[in-house]
């Protein structure tokens, strides 16, 4: 029977039977379990192994990697060759138009964008 998952010990169990219905067969009673075994297992983990987002420059970092943008290419988003590097180097913050831009061009929330992050010497 699933059920909410209140302790570690109900983690490992939970995460032990996930292993063994994973890759079951869609439409399948073990695939509907592991659908919300997964739900329940990522329940537990947001509330007791929670991830802080990256810092809005290192989303950018981030996001750049995965789609193999190089700093030349943030150019226009960014206002010109030396802001993007003083940006992402941390020697300067986002203006509110690069973070508008930013936003749509990496496909990154605002609220992610504008977290608070600090400036390095």
């Amino acid at each position: 029977m699933l059920k909410l998952i209140k302790t570690k010990e109900e983690y490992d169990n939970a995460l032990k039977r996930l292993g063994e219905v994973f890759d079951a067969p869609t439409g399948t009673p073990e695939s509907d379990e592991c659908d919300v075994l997964a739900l329940l297992v990522g329940a537990y983990e947001d509330e007791h192994y929670p991830i802080d987002a990256p810092d809005p420059i290192e989303a950018i970092k981030i996001r750049m990697q995965q789609l193999q943008l190089k700093q030349v290419d943030l150019i226009e988003d960014m206002g010109g060759k030396n802001r993007v590097s003083e940006v992402l180097n941390k020697k300067r913050k986002l203006s509110i138009e690069m973070i508008r831009n930013l936003s749509k061009r990496l496909n990154l929330s605002l609220k992610v964008l504008t977290q608070d992050y600090h400036l390095t010497q």
